[in-house]
């Protein structure tokens, strides 16, 4: 194998040199294999350090060294190597990398050139959406502004043509009166020669313009001048056709005395307005108690125990009442106070026992013995069984019972029995003698519970939501500021308003300017009472606005009430939206056409306009043109009147002159007797001589401040404090001062402050019973003595039973004296409001007084928490909902922030919760009306989808809590039907309808005025489907219902004027044979016949007829008249014979009396046709109704409308009496004068036509049959679709209210002629 040194090269080792481990220190030479050199290295190490520990012995470092070398030059080329190819490999993926990143560079910059582009082209876009944008809304505002300068030349156009109209009516009317006096010239033989005088009728004035009101129906009076009884003799009114078919053949009470007859009078009642007695319309039912000591348990008892049931009785009907009582020791103190109390109580109730005390008998006669309006009274008479009374005592029951019909209780017994047969005895008077509520078995008798068979008015009479209290309230201030008797040198004022309403249209409204206090409204209420005296026919319609921010000064309240009454006066009741915004821009729209129904002029007066809120907003319709026969007068404070109004005509108020303010004064001081000296009256005028102290509110608080402190006082100490006094704020800062020094003590001084404060900070005011609440320290004798002191100082007033002040400048000074630390003490006095009213509600009671004030006051506070909890009490809400005030429910919850979809899910979600509380059939009714009041509210918010399910709710509860079959169900399927139809449901609509209608006549009868509601709603239906032929049967069975129901039931406050207005004529009757007498016993028959007691009818119209007779001569036109009232008395009787022999002496003797063209001829000539018509004397009956047609064109010329309407009638009798040849040409003559001067597409025209095509039809000539009646049927589609067949508007009730008027008119429907 060799040696070592063969193996090892000195250029470079192979091989190493190992130490032997075994041997003895001998160095051996073994072969060096190829192997990686860390591997052999470290095989080598162990070897040595394994076999010496010690360390390495005898080993050569050279060979060591050159190992470790070479195995760290393999190693550095090894990652030398590794590195080169780690870093090339680096490189390119840098040299990658860059080039990725290039190339997102340049998408990156592509990207962003694209999006800069489509920033610009975004913008561009926007621009040019906004230029359309303002394009559209510029077009829209054009359009707009052209549809109402359209709608505006439009009403120009139509007033001008109606003032032309009318200038043709007065020239046609000059020249009958002409004609008429050339008649009597040539009658008395004198020659008048005509050079231009023709045979020919080409030269007649011929009206055709569309609407022309008749002179010959209108206006009329019993006899000779305006008076009540016009109601039965008042020609009838041209407001429609009287189509043969229809009005002449109708049967029931309005044959003879028609709905026109019977509008005319309810008008006529509610225009007179009297001035009746405070305790007949006041809110309150006041009981004032007269006791002895010895009747004094009586009264505690009473008070305690039967006083609160009596409240409660008063409230369920919108009353209060109130009980006054005063201790029998300060008689003296309270003398003024007591007879104050006595002439303004409603009932008065006398307690006796065995004596009576003299200081009593002065207010036993006050009460009993000077009674002129027949108030009820009430003696409680306590017998012993051994016990006489006095002689007073008999003495006075004796003189009550001969003079009075005062009612009595003889009692013998005890205490507590007595008291209840008191109880029960006062509320009987209240509900039939006050209150008018007739304690007699409802008609559903059979109908399982009492009350649920008396359903509300609204649902007799259609949906319109009322509130009587905002109606009564405007009637009292009416009344207050008219109070006057010092009329303050108006005069002048008068001719200037009578001027207004005589100018020609159009006009402007006239403005009235003045300052606070200067007499604007007692100027227009006392010229109100001279139009409503002279001028009859003319309709006014006033509103009294009160205090800032109250109910009377919300302007949608105002509108809607002007709205429903001039519905009111012309018989229409019709769908009316509830949405504040749509109710003022709709208005002038109704305005127009309720005016062009109106026989007459209207006068629209609202006091005190600036008071408004948002006036000129809301108002806004006083602006356009006014239709040609409204007049609109305003009055505002000189200072506050808008600027756009400045421009109207104005009437401005002058301060008094001297001589008016010493009247006044003296006035206020011969009053109380004093007597003022003439340095006095001296002083007064020098004083009385700025802008300030010479309006008529200053001197008349001036005048009554002088003559209270003059009997007891020293007036020329009184004149220097009052002539400090510069304004009438100071003025009635005095006046307070001095009504608290004539208190007795601080008590009472408090309490006046905080009844002023109370007041001050309510929305509407405060009752006396809700003081007495308030502060239970206050005695009823107390307050009546602070009421009176301040009633009597020109403080405060009564309006709808609460207490308000009674002018601005009051309630200015009020919040000056007590309130000037500012909102602390308002917001003090509104909390205990708030805590009163609240605590009402935690009692379960919501009254109307409630619902009115709470909200309000959270509101004025700023909690809309609280006012949200407060919306959220469902008998709230319902209270105002079902009293009309939609819009202040609607500002509510806008002020709380929540939307009509959010306001409606948390009633349902609140109504939900309020079920699970329900038990028993009582809560469960209660809560089937506030779900059906709830469906109803989200209708006339236009939520139909979410009205449905409260509805059904409704429904689900009174068919389970009652019966399927009760009349509730019935409404709520009238309801909900309401509202598919809107919904354009008409399937579902007409399946709930029918159910309804099945129910109603079930319950009520076939002839009952619910069931004539359903039929109505039905006929609408189907007239929305075109469904035309059904509907008019199904109106045809409605109108009959309503002609015999309209008699019994009349109109609630019809009926209440007319029964009061009986009361009043029968004392005007016992005086000696008079003629005006006779006509008061006429108009007695005449109002008396209205009620449906024929008989007492009967006696007053013989009694009028016997005195006309007595005192004018059998022959008198006047005896006509009576004979005429009593042959239509007896028609409804249906004694024909009679009243044919009293139409025939009637008839003869105004042919005798009267011109052949008269209206009161034609009157009776009309009704004996009418009359001869319906005993099927029909031969006698032709002579008559041509001769109504021979006056007719007399009056009004051969091509009237009313002649067309004559000679229909003419026509239907002889088609009646088989004389077809005869009625064609009078069909075609009217046919031809409805189109000359209505058009082709008027409704008269379309049932003229229909007229010809059944006369053709029975003529046996089909085809010209077929073609008239194919345009008769395209003039009823074309008005349907001009009035009935739009979409109902937001109304309160369903979809199928429609005018009253028309569908008790005779002159709407055609009935089927005889053949």
């Amino acid at each position: 194998m060799g040696t070592a040194s063969s193996l090892v090269s000195p250029a470079g080792g192979v091989g190493e040199v190992i130490e032997d481990t075994y041997g003895g220190g001998e160095a051996c030479e073994i072969p060096v294999e190829v192997k990686p050199k860390a591997r052999l290295l470290r095989g080598s190490l162990r070897r040595v350090g394994g076999s010496r520990p010690g360390g390495l012995i005898g080993a050569s470092f050279k060979s060591t060294a050159s190992v470790q070398e070479l195995e760290c030059v393999a190693e550095y080329e090894r990652l030398k190597k590794e590195y080169e190819i780690f870093r090339v490999s680096k490189n390119n993926e840098v040299a990658s990398m860059v080039k990725k990143e290039a190339k997102l560079d340049r998408e990156n910059k592509r990207l962003r050139a694209e999006l800069q582009a489509l920033q610009k082209t975004y913008q561009k876009i926007l621009r040019e959406k906004e230029c359309a944008l303002e394009a559209k809304y510029q077009a829209m505002e054009r359009a707009a502004t052209f549809e109402h300068d359209r709608d505006k030349v439009k009403r120009q156009f139509k007033i001008f043509r109606e003032t032309k109209e009318n200038e043709i009516q007065d020239l046609l009317r000059a020249k009958r009166e002409l004609e008429a006096k050339l008649q009597r010239l040539q009658a008395q033989g004198i020659q008048v020669f005509d050079p231009e005088e023709s045979d020919s009728d080409d030269n007649c004035t011929d009206v055709t313009a569309a609407g022309a009101q008749s002179e010959y129906w209108t206006g009329g009076a019993l006899g000779s001048e305006p008076s009540m009884g016009s109601m039965m003799q008042l020609q009838q009114s041209f407001r429609g056709p009287e189509f043969a078919h229809s009005s002449i053949d109708v049967e029931g009470p309005f044959a003879n005395i028609n709905r026109d007859d019977w509008d005319a009078a309810v008008a006529s009642l509610l225009q007179v307005t009297p001035l009746f007695s405070h305790s007949l319309w006041s809110n309150t039912v006041r009981c004032f108690i007269i006791n002895t000591d010895e009747t004094q348990p009586e009264v505690e008892i009473f008070i305690r125990n039967y006083s609160p049931k009596l409240q409660r009785t008063c409230e369920t009907m919108g009353y209060f009442f109130q009980v006054v009582h005063f201790p029998e020791e300060n008689e003296n103190h309270f003398k003024d106070v007591r007879k104050w109390e006595i002439e303004k109580s409603s009932l008065v109730i006398l307690l006796l026992h065995l004596t009576l005390p003299s200081c009593l008998l002065e207010d036993c006669e006050e009460a009993f013995l000077k009674n002129p309006e027949e108030k009820p009274r009430l003696i409680y008479h306590r017998m012993d069984d051994d016990g006489v009374s006095s002689g007073s005592v008999q003495q006075l029951i004796e003189q009550i019972s001969c003079v009075n019909k005062a009612k009595m209780i003889d009692h013998v017994g005890g205490v507590e029995e007595g008291t209840h047969k008191i109880y029960t005895c006062v509320e009987k008077i209240i509900k039939q003698d006050i209150l008018g509520c007739e304690m007699t078995e409802p008609e559903g008798k059979d109908l399982g519970n009492k009350e649920e068979s008396t359903a509300p008015e609204e649902e007799v009479f259609g949906d319109v939501l009322w509130d009587a209290h905002d109606e009564q309230e405007q009637m009292e201030a009416f009344q207050q500021a008219s109070n006057s008797t010092c009329e303050l040198g108006f005069e002048k004022y008068f001719e200037r308003l009578n001027d207004l309403v005589a100018a020609p249209a159009p006009i402007p409204p006239l403005l009235v300017s003045g300052g606070p206090g200067s007499g604007k409204s007692l100027l227009l209420s006392k010229w109100i009472q001279l139009q409503q005296k002279h001028s009859p026919n003319t309709l006014i319609l006033y509103h009294f606005v009160g205090r800032p921010m109250s109910t009377s000064s919300e302007s949608a309240l105002i509108i809607k009430r002007l709205t429903l009454k001039l519905m009111q006066h012309s018989w229409l009741v019709s769908p009316l939206t509830l949405d504040p915004a749509k109710l003022l821009e709709e208005f002038p729209r109704w305005l127009e056409k309720l005016s062009a129904r109106h026989q007459g002029s209207i006068i629209i007066i609202i006091d005190s306009i600036d008071q408004i809120q948002q006036a000129e907003k809301h108002m806004k319709w006083l602006i356009d043109p006014l239709p040609v026969n409204v007049r609109v007068i305003v009055s505002v404070n000189v200072e506050t009147c808008p600027q756009a109004w400045r421009l109207w005509p104005t009437l401005h108020l002058d301060p008094l002159n001297s001589k008016d303010v010493k009247s006044l004064i003296s006035a206020e001081c011969n009053s109380a007797n004093v007597k003022l000296t003439k340095e006095q009256e001296k002083k007064l005028e020098r004083h009385c001589r700025s802008a300030t102290t010479c309006n008529a509110l200053y001197v008349t608080l001036l005048g009554k401040t002088i003559a209270c402190v003059g009997s007891t006082g020293n007036i020329d100490e009184t004149l220097q404090q009052c002539f400090q006094c510069q304004d009438t704020v100071s003025l009635y800062r005095l006046v307070l001062r001095s009504i608290q020094e004539s208190l007795r003590n601080d008590k009472e001084k408090g309490l006046l402050r905080e009844i002023l404060c109370v007041i001050g900070v309510s929305h509407n005011g405060i009752s006396e019973s809700e003081l007495m609440e308030l502060y239970p320290e206050l005695s009823s004798a107390v307050l009546a003595l602070l009421v009176h002191s301040l009633h009597k100082m020109c403080l405060l007033t009564y309006g709808c039973g609460l207490l308000k002040f009674q002018h601005l400048q009051a309630w200015e000074m009020v919040r000056l004296e007590y309130m000037e630390e500012g909102e602390n003490v308002i917001s003090a006095y509104r909390q205990k409001l708030v805590d009163y009213f609240t605590m009402q509600l935690s009692r379960d009671r919501v009254t109307w007084r409630s619902a009115d004030e709470l909200p309000w006051l959270f509101q004025q506070q700023g909690d809309k928490q609280k006012l949200h909890n407060c919306l959220l009490n469902l008998f709230v809400s319902q209270n105002l909902y079902k009293r009309g005030h939609f819009a202040e429910l609607l500002s509510y919850w806008q002020l709380v922030g929540k939307d009509k979809s959010s306001m409606a899910a948390e009633y349902f979600d609140s109504l939900k919760e309020y079920e699970k509380s329900c038990e028993g059939e009582e809560s469960m009714i209660c809560l089937a009306d506030l779900y059906e009041t709830l469906g109803r509210f989200l209708k006339d918010l236009g939520l139909l989808s979410q009205a449905v399910a409260p509805l059904q709710r409704s429904l689900e509860i009174r068919e389970t809590a009652l019966d399927p079959d009760h009349p509730r169900v019935a409404q709520s399927l009238h309801q909900l039907a309401g509202v598919y139809v809107q919904w354009k449901k008409f399937g579902n609509a007409e399946q709930l309808y029918k159910q309804a209608l099945e129910i109603s006549e079930n319950a009520y009868g076939a002839e009952h005025p619910r069931v004539a509601r359903e039929l109505d709603a039905l006929a609408t239906l189907y007239q929305k489907q075109n469904k035309y032929e059904q509907a008019e049967q199904l109106r045809k069975k409605s109108f009959k219902i309503r002609q015999k129901a309209a008699r019994r039931k009349g109109s609630l406050c019809g009926f209440a004027l007319l029964r009061q207005r009986a009361l009043q004529l029968e004392e005007l009757t016992l005086g000696k044979d008079t003629p005006d007498n006779a006509r008061t016993l006429n108009e007695l028959g005449v109002l008396y016949y209205l009620q449906n007691n024929l008989e007492t009818a009967e006696l007053f119209l013989k009694r009028s007829l016997e005195m006309r007779e007595r005192v004018l001569g059998p022959d008198h036109p006047d005896c006509a008249q009576s004979l005429n009232n009593l042959a239509a008395l007896y028609n409804e009787k249906k004694h024909y014979d009679k009243a044919e022999e009293l139409y025939e002496k009637a008839l003869d003797i105004r042919r005798r009396a009267l011109a052949p063209d008269h209206p009161s001829l034609a009157y009776t000539v009309k009704h004996l046709a009418v009359l001869y018509k319906k005993m099927g004397k029909l031969d006698k009956a032709v002579p008559l109704y041509e001769l109504a047609v021979e006056i007719r064109q007399k009056s009004f010329g051969p091509k009237h409308p009313s002649v067309a309407t004559a000679l229909v009638n003419l026509a239907v009798l002889y088609c009646q009496m088989k004389k077809q040849t005869e009625a064609l040409p009078l069909y075609e003559r009217a046919l031809k004068i409805y189109e000359d001067s209505f058009g082709h597409m008027h409704p008269r025209v379309g049932e003229t036509l229909k007229n010809l095509a059944v006369l053709s039809y029975e003529g046996g000539d089909f085809e010209k049959a077929a073609e008239l009646y194919k345009r008769a049927m395209e003039i009823k589609e074309a008005e349907t679709l001009l009035i009935g067949g739009k979409a109902t508007s937001r109304h309160s009730s369903s979809g199928d209210t429609f005018s009253i008027k028309s569908a008790l008119s005779p002159n709407t429907f055609l009935e089927p002629g005889q053949r």
